[in-house]
């Protein structure tokens, strides 16, 4: 056979092999200073090796906490990328780690673009946080992951005296105080991944905000960035307070349902930058006008150099407060390209601070746009509001006091704004905007014929004498940027990357303009759907992350070596309950609480439940046993659950099922922390037990489990060795 033909074939051979049986890449795709790819899981596949170049460039490989399982798909994010074109590869693995022959594929090329960092806190400062200003980390910067399972347990030595001694501490909240002792300014990438909820946290610093990031005095280099990974990063039930902070960067998280604040900037910051986040309702307050939560974004305290850019702000009630009465100077922030989604008010509400609020849209405002007070200064350049009744007040003149009223929003002295280039569209019956055009003394705001007029200082606030002080057109105060044509925004804050998380972020909703537009109450749809969030993400390949699964393991055969770690579930009995139709299926157990058939599934005994218990604060199963049994409880698949079982708490450690031995009597069940039952059994301690085989004499006889079945090397789980039941917790 000649050789041209055995080489045509030995091609023809190989390129069958790969179409048959190659890695299947569903996107690939570049976002700002990071990219994504998704694939079909592999059969066999344990775990992924991902990696990334620069078209034609060398393969850098990922950290494995970025290669993460959604059941149907796996995913994998590259942060901190320059601007560029971009290739990915990804080879399915083993449990050895050794690669599945013919599953590798590489992406097609992708672009990655720059991040915008207009705005005050990249003026004369550069390098905010982690991260260089070409999207790459600094040299020797450390990088630590945080989900829900590791929030409590990851760990970082950090510097904690003059001399460089280091000591290694534990949780993401202890991380954060040691570093307060201002040794240490390693620059420090913590990765958010998945959804941490309060409980997951190892402790709270703030108690009004949660997580705290606080330098030793002001103004402090911290050199951190907080940052969500891909699009579905996510704290819940808890905000982000920074205090005595320079070079903070905070990006690509959603905040739902905060304590007081979902971010506040709180006391003597600088040099920081907040992008890139999706503001969701926080919890109810106190005051009237906290049904929606406190603020979404506050900046105070003589906080300076500020940039909020790109954020997405749902149904906000008190967006942004921007100053309070304690500044010094004229601090200087920025407000560009955020998308204000039908929120409220205080867009931002400004008190003695110097502000450019630019290329911002304005989506359905009910009540007002930016309102200026206590003597401060605001240029509004170049944003699109749509549907807003008032898009700028000035307290105690113009619009402010239409009809004789004592102040839309504040009773304070006057600020001074400038306005240039803006659109107001969509505009209803309601709308009020007054210029100095109209009136000299009473405007809402001076309307500039150019970007570049200066506002003579005949005009004044009526209350306060307030004068503009031109920031705006003064190269020693002002940064150099280019803002986009009002009549574009819409296009831009909506699109590919616009506003909020990647990709949008992983929670959907749609506003209905017609009823959203002019209400200002909670919408308790939008709220519910917050609440009810669940995340789909299963964990990271190849660990025992949360909401992992064990990879690969199968229950062992009669007499078998091993027994799987996930607790084994009896066979269902005259004691099992499920909540098929949101209600109990048995009536032995007395049931109080709540239903719902969208938070998961769980598959017992070849049955997929998708009817559940939520296991809330008002959740109670009452029942009451003649015997000793052993309960078993199974929880949402991909979930590690926390259940008090007669007021004492219990977990679970690697699976969603706990097993609990029970004496006889009455007992109870109810919330440890919020997870969501799926099925309840009790069976007799000695079921399907060989028990002559139990009772060796010489203590060396095998272990079985609740099955009967032998187990030579017990692994976490329940058992019974010598007639007696032991717990076993590896």
């Amino acid at each position: 056979m000649n050789k041209k033909f055995l080489v045509l074939l030995n091609l023809l051979t190989l390129l069958a092999t790969l179409s048959a049986s190659a890695l299947t890449i569903n996107e690939a795709k570049g976002w700002l200073e990071s990219a994504y790819v998704t694939w079909e899981p592999v059969e066999g596949a344990a775990t992924y090796r991902v990696q990334y170049r620069p078209t034609a460039g060398e393969y850098t490989t990922l950290d494995a906490s970025l290669i993460r399982n959604y059941g149907t798909y796996g995913r994998a994010d590259a942060l901190g990328l320059k601007a560029g074109e971009y290739q990915f590869c990804i080879t399915a693995m083993d449990a050895d780690g050794h690669e599945l022959t013919g599953e590798t594929s590489e992406s097609a090329p992708f672009t990655v673009r720059a991040h915008d960092r207009g705005g005050f806190a990249h003026y004369n400062h550069s390098d905010i946080g982690a991260y260089k200003d070409d999207g790459t980390l600094k040299d020797g910067a450390k990088v630590i992951y945080i989900t829900a399972k590791t929030a409590k347990t990851v760990t970082c030595e950090v510097v904690t005296n003059s001399k460089g001694t280091a000591q290694t501490f534990t949780g993401l909240q202890t991380i954060m105080d040691a570093r307060q002792k201002g040794y240490d300014k390693t620059p420090l990438a913590i990765r958010i991944i998945g959804t941490i909820e309060a409980a997951d946290m190892d402790k709270f610093s703030s108690s009004s905000e949660g997580l705290q990031i606080k330098g030793k005095s002001a103004y402090t280099d911290m050199n951190i960035t907080l940052e969500g990974v891909g699009c579905d990063a996510t704290i819940r039930g808890f905000g982000i307070l920074l205090r005595n902070c320079k070079s903070v960067e905070i990006s690509n998280l959603g905040i739902m349902l905060c304590m007081d604040d979902c971010i506040s900037i709180d006391t003597d910051n600088s040099h920081c930058w907040v992008h890139h986040i999706d503001f969701f309702y926080g919890q109810t307050g106190g005051d009237s006008d906290q049904a929606k939560g406190d603020g979404s974004l506050d900046c105070k305290g003589d906080s300076q150099y500020m940039t909020f850019s790109y954020n997405h702000f749902w149904d906000c009630g008190k967006m942004a407060l921007c100053g309070m009465t304690s500044e010094s100077g004229e601090n200087f922030i920025t407000y560009h390209h955020n998308w204000f989604d039908h929120s409220d008010s205080r867009h931002p509400r400004v008190r003695t601070m110097t502000v450019h609020v630019y290329n911002n849209y304005f989506d359905g405002v009910a009540k007002y746009g930016v309102g200026a007070t206590m003597g401060s200064n605001v240029f509004v350049e170049s944003n699109y509001f749509r549907n807003v009744n008032k898009p700028m007040l000035i307290s105690l003149q113009g619009s402010d006091v239409a009809g004789g009223s004592k102040g839309t929003f504040s009773g304070e002295n006057g600020g001074m704004i400038k306005a240039y280039g803006n659109v107001y569209a969509e505009k209803s019956s309601n709308f009020q905007l007054v210029t100095h055009k109209e009136s000299s003394t009473a405007f809402d705001c001076y309307e500039a014929a150019t970007r570049d007029e200066q506002v003579p200082a005949t005009y004044k606030t009526l209350v306060g004498g307030t004068t503009y002080n031109n920031f705006d057109t003064d190269p020693a105060k002002m940064y150099t940027y280019t803002a986009d044509l009002a009549t574009d925004i819409p296009t831009i804050v909506t699109g590919a990357y616009g506003a909020g998380r990647m990709q949008h972020g992983d929670f959907q909703w749609t506003f209905d303009n017609s009823v959203d537009d002019a209400d200002y109450e909670v919408n308790t749809t939008l709220k519910k759907a917050i609440a009810d969030y669940t995340t789909s993400l299963v964990g990271i390949y190849g660990s025992n992350n949360e909401n992992d699964k064990e990879e690969g393991g199968t229950p062992p055969e009669e007499g078998g070596e091993d027994t799987p770690d996930t607790p084994s579930v009896p066979a269902d009995g005259n004691y099992v309950c499920h909540f098929t139709g949101r209600k109990p299926s048995n009536s032995f157990y007395t049931i109080v609480g709540n239903y719902s058939n969208s938070k998961g599934q769980a598959t017992v005994n070849s049955t997929t439940y998708t009817d559940c218990l939520k296991i809330e604060s008002s959740t109670s199963i009452r029942f009451t046993t003649t015997e000793e049994m052993v309960l078993t409880l199974v929880f949402a698949e991909g979930t590690i659950p926390n259940i008090k079982i007669d007021g004492t708490s219990i977990s679970a450690t690697d699976s969603h099922i706990i097993t609990q031995i029970l004496p006889a009597g009455t007992h109870e069940i109810t919330k440890d922390r919020t997870f969501n039952l799926f099925y309840i059994n009790l069976a007799p301690i000695v079921s399907g037990i060989r028990l002559p085989q139990m009772n060796a004499a010489d203590g060396k006889a095998p272990y079985y489990d609740l099955q009967g079945r032998q187990v030579k090397n017990p692994a976490k789980g329940i058992y019974i060795h010598q007639g007696k039941k032991v717990i076993k917790k590896h």
